[in-house]
């Protein structure tokens, strides 16, 4: 599932340059998958509760299998839109299903070394769709069909197993005032976590073909991008649980207000040095989830720990949708360095709210430990929250 819908987002952008759409246009693609994303987190729960799990996932990757196959049938931007929103209410759907799924049968004995393994085959997956770009061409039908196949692919192992389809959960209440009262500051990170890395992901192949990257170069390009996020968990980890996680927060921006100032302005870069800017923005917008994430349930109580997940995803996903569309604008209007102008005007509004933030509350005494936050679902927020307490230091 990730493979498929990791290599769509990229391939649309390039498919919609090839045939002439705006850079809005493209844009909007992009937001329409959130859109989808952010409908789809929100039905999931529901549908699972009336079909099960296992028609519940059949339902959405139905559902995506139509969004990619459409392509084919129509140049329009607009139609595009529309199935994109269908994809990214597979995306969110099949997340949904795989995630309470998990949430039932992992122990607490057992938690880490699965969350260990989704989070490999999460990044993984995302890393090898990015390089996909390099062998699909833009705007044909067989490019879509390979997605479309592995995009009905993942109904196989959940069709095919024996076991029991576990209890249905109750969905979380989505309360994203829950978020903000916990912490403001967390909220902002989210949020241009959700600039960052939407904008990016979704309208990065157009800076790159702006640019002059070859279709194999961007892929490269996006795949540097998500190594460099990657690498850096476990040493922001390790930062975000001995320091002050704003103070962690703060310093991530401070960074990533420097590569895009330098991908920005710095001109007839060699296409070694573009890819090492793509790591180096990774590397330090990446994390800023995570840290958001680990600094607002220093704040929380143990029963809010579900709904607080499912209110930063809310906040992601309201981000998330905005962020290719302002971006996609900007470029149209002030040429490709716009989008990480905008990047790093964001970075610098969560630099300032942090430290006006660090003056007007204390640290948390209460500090639970830093993980790796998948931005996959409302629900997986279940997983996630005794892993946090088990670990809390």
């Amino acid at each position: 599932m990730q493979l498929s819908s990791g290599g769509l987002g990229p391939l649309d952008a390039l498919s919609g340059f090839a045939l002439g759409f705006s850079t809005m246009q493209i844009g909007l693609l992009g937001s329409a998958h959130f859109l989808g994303f952010f409908l789809g987190c929100w039905w999931a729960p529901r549908l699972m509760g009336s079909v099960g799990h296992s028609r519940g996932f059949a339902a959405f990757t139905a559902l995506g299998i139509i969004g990619i196959l459409g392509h084919s049938l129509t140049n329009s931007a607009y139609a595009w839109a529309g199935l994109r929103i269908a994809q990214g209410m597979c995306i969110a759907g099949c997340y949904t299903v795989v995630e309470a799924w998990l949430q039932s049968k992992v122990t607490n004995e057992t938690r880490g070394r699965a969350m260990g393994a989704y989070r490999v085959a999460d990044m993984s997956a995302s890393l090898v769709a990015q390089l996909m770009i390099s062998v699909l061409e833009p705007a044909h039908y067989a490019s879509y069909t390979v997605l479309a196949v592995l995009c009905a692919a993942s109904l196989l192992p959940l069709t095919l197993t024996r076991l029991d389809q576990p209890a249905v959960p109750a969905a979380p209440r989505l309360n994203p005032r829950l978020a903000w009262d916990r912490s403001p500051l967390a909220v902002a990170g989210v949020l241009v976590s959700a600039l960052s890395g939407a904008s990016f992901r979704m309208v990065g192949p157009v800076y790159g073909s702006e640019v002059g990257l070859a279709t194999s170069q961007i892929a490269l390009f996006l795949a540097a991008y998500v190594a460099g996020g990657a690498i850096s968990q476990l040493p922001v980890g390790w930062l975000a649980d001995k320091f002050d996680r704003r103070i962690v927060l703060i310093w991530l921006s401070v960074a990533a207000i420097a590569s895009c100032l330098l991908t920005a302005t710095v001109q007839g870069l060699p296409t070694a040095g573009v890819m090492a800017t793509a790591a180096i923005f990774g590397l330090f917008t990446f994390p800023i989830y995570s840290v958001s994430a680990a600094h607002a349930h220093d704040f929380a109580q143990t029963h809010e720990r579900v709904e607080l997940s499912a209110a930063l995803m809310f906040w992601y996903a309201v981000g998330a949708i905005a962020a290719p569309w302002v971006a996609s604008a900007l470029i149209q209007s002030y040429g490709p360095p716009a989008l990480f102008a905008l990047i790093a005007i964001g970075h610098v509004a969560l630099v300032l709210f942090g430290v006006v933030r660090m003056r007007a509350r204390p640290p948390s005494e209460e500090r639970t430990a830093y993980i790796y936050a998948p931005r996959t679902s409302f629900t997986v927020g279940r997983l996630m929250s005794r892993f946090r307490e088990a670990d809390k230091p």
